[in-house]
């Protein structure tokens, strides 16, 4: 977000307080600051519908064309709890800060605990650029042991073209979203009485799900990985010893008592491919070692945050991890990007966003590892990305995690949308709390470099995007069901079987469909499952041993079986 328009979606949350406070003078007023896409504040004692929403927005462009300034003034703590005296919500956020001066913003008769910035009055925004969007319960200041109070969103942009295109898109998301396709494809479900975030997969749901594993570990047979597998649970000192609990505690689910022994769920699979690495003496001469697993692990996520398969609690990572030498670093990481741009070119999502996140060289105690390690990571990590042309990348100093640096990549979607899949990331962490070595070329002992690295990331969080992205039309290889057999009449049945028969002997995923329907009712139910060949059989293709082929909805006509198996095979090429 830029800096002017996010001053601008902070000044519309403000107004937006004001006319609240116009309309229920009664009300409580919590925070309230600018986000993507718009704005939003939290309030206590009021009661707002959508059909409040017009009214609203009309007060607020009166207060917009009012021209009122947005001003300034530094005032002494003991003052603030004296305008704030009435508003519990604010006299906490008050005690909160730091000093004795804190600074307020004045715009009309309303008063705001804010550090800004602001437009400098009202009449710079565009009374047109902005719309109240939705509301919805949040706790105050994010935390459950809080009061709920009620959150009203609004969407606001530089003007109002700006703003009808972002509406436009978004009707398109919703057209698209994954939890509506996956219901009417019949992919994966959600049960309350199996649990909230864990994905239930259908058949077809399942199917493609094995197709995208079994690209995904194939890829990487190639390139030289081992598959390895891990158990579910492990010992709670497992974790103790990685820092999971100490780091992560919150994102874990609560011991299980075994044998008096208390275990967890995974959140991660690295300290297990540590445990198999240092099962032995290692010698500098095996390295790289290169281990990856499809591994489902678990992680809490609040019920408000769940998201579909976008954001599921239980989810499956492809994950690896390399064990290497210093000298092997660039090249690690560079033969990872390698893989990272053709899996996602083989997918049909080559615009892909390359992030580097560095220290921040002003708050080295924050980091752990030495400067020689962390200097020879970031030089690794840049120069793989320029060594694998990759000379546009977005540097974040300061955005690294506290053990090494990493290179995170974006994938965009076909509406534009950003999604954080791909990670590459150094630590020097896991090394160290396992005491990790190998014997170098002099007969010491050295401490290797791991490289945690997933590619598709989460499974789930990857085929929600993919799912929109597509809309639900996959292609042809990774289509669950690629081609349905329509007989016109069941005197035709045998010859249907007689087809799928041979098709299943291609292994093409095929079934017969449309048994009870009519012929124009089945092809148009074959459209509506994003089914890629429909193969229309009668009297006629009977005689002539063909069938009567549509692809995507497009009239192909007579085909016999072995040019058809012909097309599939090419169509499914990747």
């Amino acid at each position: 977000m830029n800096k002017n328009l996010e001053k601008k979606r902070h000044s519309y949350s403000h107004i937006l307080a004001a006319v609240i406070k116009d309309i229920f003078p009664e009300a409580k007023i919590g925070i309230g600051p600018a986000i993507d896409n718009g704005f939003y504040y939290d309030f206590k004692d009021i009661d707002v519908s959508e059909d409040d929403f017009k009214e609203i927005e009309k007060k607020m462009r009166k207060k917009i064309k009012e021209d009122l300034s947005f001003e300034k003034e530094i005032i002494s703590k003991k003052k603030a709890k004296k305008i704030f005296k009435d508003d519990p919500y604010k006299l906490e956020l008050v005690e909160d800060l730091d000093g004795e001066e804190i600074s307020v913003y004045k715009t009309g008769k309303f008063i705001d605990l804010c550090k800004g910035p602001h437009v400098k009055s009202t009449g710079d925004l565009d009374p047109q650029a902005f719309k109240i969007d939705r509301t919805s319960g949040a706790y105050f200041k994010g935390d459950e042991k809080n009061e709920m109070m009620q959150r009203i969103y609004g969407l606001a942009f530089e003007n109002k073209k700006e703003l009808d295109n972002y509406l436009k898109m978004r009707k398109e998301a919703e057209k698209r979203d994954h939890r509506k396709i996956g219901k009417n494809l019949e992919l994966f479900m959600f049960d309350e009485e199996v649990g909230q975030g864990l994905p239930l997969y259908l058949p077809k749901g399942a199917m493609l799900r094995k197709l995208l594993m079994d690209f995904a570990m194939d890829t990487y047979l190639k390139n030289d990985y081992k598959i390895v597998s891990t158990p579910h649970i492990a010992n709670e000192e497992l974790w103790e010893r990685s820092g999971h609990l100490k780091h992560y505690a919150e994102d874990m689910y609560g011991p299980l008592t075994v044998d008096e022994k208390k275990y967890r769920l995974k959140p991660m699979n690295c300290p297990f491919h540590v445990k198999m690495y240092k099962s032995k003496t290692r010698s500098y001469r095996e390295l790289p070692k290169r281990w990856a697993e499809m591994g489902t692990v678990y992680r809490y996520e609040k019920s408000g945050e769940l998201h579909g398969l976008t954001r599921p609690r239980g989810f499956t990572q492809d994950d690896a991890h390399i064990i290497c030498r210093g000298d092997q670093l660039q090249d690690e990481i560079m033969n990872a990007l390698k893989i990272t741009k053709y899996i996602y070119s083989t997918l049909g999502m080559e615009d892909l966003i390359f992030k580097l996140s560095v220290r921040d060289p002003k708050k080295k105690e924050d980091y752990f590892g030495t400067d020689e390690q962390w200097e020879k990571a970031e030089k690794a990590l840049e120069e793989a990305l320029k060594s694998f042309g990759q000379t546009e990348y977005i540097r974040d100093e300061g955005e690294a995690a506290f053990y090494a640096p990493k290179i995170d990549i974006d994938a965009v979607d076909a509406m534009g949308r950003k999604w954080q899949l791909s990670t590459i990331q150094v630590d020097f962490n896991i090394t160290s709390r396992f005491e990790m070595s190998y014997i170098n070329s002099e007969g010491e002992e050295e401490t290797p470099f791991m490289v945690h690295r997933a590619l598709l990331g989460s499974l789930e969080r990857f085929l929600g995007v993919y799912i929109e992205h597509t809309e639900g039309m996959f292609p042809v290889w990774l289509s669950p069901v690629q081609a349905w057999i329509i007989p016109i009449s069941e005197k035709q049945d045998s010859y249907a079987q007689k087809v799928r028969k041979k098709l299943r002997e291609k292994n093409i995923r095929v079934s017969i469909e449309g048994i009870n329907e009519t012929l124009s009712k089945a092809i148009r139910n074959g459209e509506t499952q994003k089914i890629p060949y429909l193969l229309v059989v009668g009297s006629k293709e009977e005689e002539s041993q063909s069938v009567n082929v549509r692809f995507r909805g497009e009239e192909i006509g007579e085909m016999s079986i072995d040019d058809l198996v012909q097309d599939i095979e090419e169509k499914s090429k990747k």
